[in-house]
């Protein structure tokens, strides 16, 4: 095969022929429905969202830290995400004497701005479809042959770029492996912490109001991106300067109304809207109650110590919040999935498809066959990853299980050693033993009295007690030294990390007669054995069927607009402002304010309370630029855009692609659409801009913040 190199261009391919909302939809980026964004009111064109050859609104957005999504809303790089993006950099510069999570930071001037270490920004400066080329020659192949020269011509699509050292390149498949692109990734790593809310502000309302609307939620943090003197990425350095963007985001407080028109642009995670409706159902009945079953426990558990000491808040913050983020994105999913009749609508959609290809019959009756038969393995598979998760005493004992792996197999250079010890010192950082042997204990009782004999390892019925198994880890815990009790060389796993591993065999002898690592290696064992393997076949095989069923829907359904899964890639979505009626007699505005926050307020709580300067902005109503037609500043909006975790910290623009709010969430009754959009219920929940300007100026006395920005008023 001939070498040839793939130059990366904007192609703005043919608009798709109708706008599908009751599909949602996420887009690529390079293939918009221009025509159909206009005839719902956008009044800029397709290219000023996405060109490769000059500057556009893509240029001002980022993958925030590998996760979340943030934008350039300044000429010199002030980067703004949500307040739970940046809550883990706003953790790590906190502690009890300068506690940033309740009182907020806010940087006087750019000297004042705080470096974070490892936090890193993603720009897209091209996306090309290399669908050809990667699966070129695999027409005729089996699943496993293909997979191989997949990768093969992967890596060959790769070799034909030419890239700068702060450039990667990364393919990704679309619609199941029926298409691929290629993304062209510039990243920058001195990322720098300039302001935040208090987590009254930031995380009003927190657990209870969590994917819920009314909200009423100042969900947004700043930071700044720095560069070297050429405005190239750097490592941190006191000499590097703020980065100048090749475009930024013009601020909008102009009033909101219903049916405006909006786009939300980002990194949606991940999205399974066309599964059979035998995986959808099994996700309802098995797989979601499951993990809402173990982290309900691991959660309650965790609260009741924070709630009594301030010290274990502090730390336990970022990590409660994370657990309990998609313990209730899950409780919503099986209710919105239910309510919508998802499983219904899918099996009537798969009957609607067979009547048009009476092939795909075949499909879906394979399809079913290989659900119900991995659904046992696929339960505990659910089962014991959320446990190992959300105990973080097995948590610790599987890293060290693999690191044990690793150096044993000669796989740890010094390299691997290091970021090993940088991921366990983030881990003791933040972990209580005492507060973790309760989590466990807890859940090993669970996991005992809920799993299937077949699955448990052999004994473990001694676990069905909570109060017992609480009292054998106290005891298991005090010599070893994967709860930092134990030591080696004089040194624990908290006290100096670095003398742990000085001698490596000594540790590894120590790990193998640890009693912690016993247990957990038995547990590990049992599930390997009896279901990991098993899981993972079954899976394989749904995955080339999952691909050709794709394929047939595709070939198959020409009225429906098709838009690839979200897969953490760039996307745009769109829709309009609007309200909701997501149960009978029950009816949503689609805009919330200051007064709502009053309405909520309860002084002291760690939820509702409001920090006193906010309660005198809003008895002297000093709101300034930023009230709307009804003398009140707007805080919260929903609207019909199709947005998903990864979605958190987008931002929301205008008709004019100027911004106007920030995504945050999602309507609780609606969280269903990473599987099964649906429009009277979905509904994505963004901060207004007012009121984050309002916050910045009027509450943080950070006015020169605002003079950085291009405020279209």
């Amino acid at each position: 095969m001939k070498r040839k190199h793939i130059l990366l261009s904007a192609v703005l391919f043919p608009a798709v022929m109708a706008f599908a909302q009751q599909y949602g939809g996420m887009w690529i980026p390079t293939e918009l429905n221009e025509k159909e964004m206009k005839d719902l009111g956008m009044k800029i064109s397709a290219k000023q969202i996405f060109d490769s050859s000059k500057p556009s609104i893509k240029d001002a957005v980022v993958q925030f830290n590998g996760g979340c999504t943030a934008e350039i809303i300044s000429p010199q790089g002030l980067l703004l995400t949500n307040h739970h993006c940046g809550y883990g950099q706003i953790q790590k510069h906190s502690s009890v004497e300068h506690d940033y999570l309740s009182d907020g930071f806010w940087a006087k001037d750019m000297n004042g701005e705080l470096p974070n270490p490892g936090v890193t920004v993603d720009f897209i400066s091209d996306i090309k479809e290399v669908t050809a080329q990667v699966l070129a020659g695999t027409q005729n192949l089996d699943a496993k042959a293909s997979e191989e020269l997949i990768k093969k011509n992967m890596e060959f699509v790769k070799a034909g770029f030419k890239l700068e050292p702060w450039q990667k390149l990364m393919i990704r498949p679309m619609y199941y492996g029926n298409k691929y692109y290629a993304y062209l990734i510039e990243t920058y790593k001195d990322i720098r912490l300039v302001g935040a809310p208090p987590q009254s502000i930031g995380k009003f309302g927190s657990d209870t109001d969590n994917w819920v609307w009314p909200r009423h939620t100042g969900d947004f943090s700043m930071f700044r991106i720095y560069a070297d003197k050429d405005n190239k990425p750097a490592e941190y350095s006191k000499d590097n300067v703020p980065y100048k963007p090749k475009y930024f985001l013009p601020v909008s407080i102009k009033d909101k109304q219903e049916n405006d028109f909006t786009f939300v642009f980002g990194f949606p995670g991940k999205t399974t809207e066309y599964l059979p409706a035998i995986a959808v159902e099994k996700i309802m009945t098995e797989t979601d109650p499951t993990m809402i079953a173990v982290r309900e426990v691991a959660l309650k558990t965790l609260d009741e110590k924070m709630r009594s000491d301030n010290a274990t808040r502090i730390k336990y913050a970022s990590k409660y919040a994370s657990v309990a983020n998609y313990w209730k994105k899950w409780i919503g999913e099986v209710e919105g999935l239910k309510k919508s009749d998802a499983v219904g609508k899918k099996k009537a959609y798969e009957q609607t498809l067979i009547a048009k290809n009476p092939q795909i019959k075949s499909t879906i009756d394979e399809l079913n066959r290989l659900y119900t038969e991995q659904s046992p393995y696929s339960l505990n598979k659910s089962f014991y990853s959320e446990t190992v998760r959300n105990a973080e005493t097995l948590s610790l004992a599987n890293n060290f299980y693999n690191y044990m792996q690793a150096a044993e197999s000669g796989k740890t250079d010094a390299k691997a050693l290091e970021g090993f010890k940088s991921r366990l010192s983030g881990i003791y950082e933040d972990y209580d033993g005492e507060l973790d042997a309760k989590v466990t204990a807890k859940l090993l009782a669970l996991y005992a009295n809920r799993t299937q004999s077949k699955f448990l390892p052999a004994g473990f019925d001694q676990y069905k007690n909570e109060a017992k198994n609480l009292a054998d880890i106290e005891k298991l815990s005090k010599n070893s030294v994967i709860t930092g009790r134990g030591s080696i060389n004089g040194a624990t796993t908290y006290t100096d990390i670095n003398k742990v591993f000085a001698d490596q065999n000594a540790l590894i002898k120590n790990l193998k007669s640890d009693p912690l690592m016993k247990l957990f290696m038995n547990f590990r064992e049992t599930y390997m054995k009896g279901t990991d393997s098993q899981f993972t076949d079954y899976q394989n095989q749904i995955d080339v069927l999952q691909k050709k069923y794709m394929a047939q829907q595709m070939e198959t359904d020409k009225n429906r607009t098709f838009f690839p899964d979200a897969n953490s890639t760039l996307r745009v979505t769109y829709g309009k402002i609007k309200g909701s009626s997501p149960r009978d007699a029950v009816t949503y505005g689609y805009q919330t304010h200051i007064a709502g926050i009053m309405e909520k307020y309860v002084p002291g709580d760690y939820e509702f309370d409001v920090p006193k300067k906010l309660i005198q902005l809003y008895n002297t109503k000093d709101y300034g630029i930023y009230k709307d037609k009804s003398g009140d500043v707007p805080v919260n909006f929903t609207a019909t855009n199709h947005t998903t975790g990864g979605n958190s910290g987008s931002p929301t623009l205008d008709a004019y692609g100027n911004l106007i709010g920030l995504n945050f969430d999602r309507q609780w009754e609606g969280t269903m659409s990473d599987i099964n959009f649906d429009p009277r219920f979905s509904r994505n929940i963004m901060v207004d801009t007012k009121y984050i300007l309002f916050i910045i100026d009027k509450y943080a006395d950070a006015k020169w913040l605002i003079n950085e920005m291009k405020v279209v008023k």
